[in-house]
């Protein structure tokens, strides 16, 4: 379980980002006591779910050998994750 501070460090997100997306519904959280926590698997489905990949021209999409160029910001993620 992770607090929201410690959630908007691993998102690399504001606090403040986090706890709105808890108010909203966006994000599962339960209060313990009065900090609310937040379990690491929602918040990895969610920054998943919302990758901020912005939309690239076709051209960018292949690399100059033909192949598909690989999905850098998700290989980070990953790799975050299995710290």
């Amino acid at each position: 379980m992770l607090t929201v501070p410690e959630a908007a460090r691993r998102a690399g997100r504001n606090p403040e980002t986090i706890r709105r997306w808890i108010r909203t519904g966006r994000l599962r959280a339960r209060k313990v006591g009065t900090q609310h926590v937040v379990e690491e698997e929602d918040l990895d489905a969610l920054l998943d779910a919302t990758s901020e990949l912005l939309p690239v021209p076709d051209a960018w999409r292949r690399s100059p050998s033909g192949g598909p160029l690989p999905n850098v910001v998700a290989a980070v993620r990953r790799s975050r994750r299995e710290r």
